[in-house]
């Protein structure tokens, strides 16, 4: 059980960073698709970031999480809560996978 409350955060960070990236793939009809597909992925690098920092030290990167959730609700207010709750929910569970393996 231990086993799947470490792992699973970390794949639903993945998973979760394959969604948002599927929505930049809408730009290859435009003139300059590489750049304009680079910049569509700025979202993705910040959550391979925040991955990576999550996957050293879960309580920073879990904290880290929440608080991109809650600045993209912030941002968006209630419009984008489909892009919102995904990283606090990651966040929340690498905390918890941090403090179950405490025990």
């Amino acid at each position: 059980m231990k086993n799947v409350i470490y792992w699973f955060p970390r794949i639903v960070a993945i998973l979760f960073i394959c969604f948002i990236g599927l929505f930049a793939l809408d730009v290859f009809e435009e003139p300059q698709w590489f750049l304009t597909l680079l910049i569509h992925l700025i979202p993705n690098y910040i959550l391979i970031i925040l991955t990576v920092i999550a996957w050293k030290n879960e309580i920073l990167g879990g904290l880290l999480f929440i608080l991109a959730g809650l600045i993209v609700l912030g941002v968006y207010q209630s419009g984008m809560l489909i892009l919102a709750i995904p990283p606090i929910l990651i966040g929340t569970l690498f905390l918890v996978s941090r403090y179950s393996s405490k025990k």
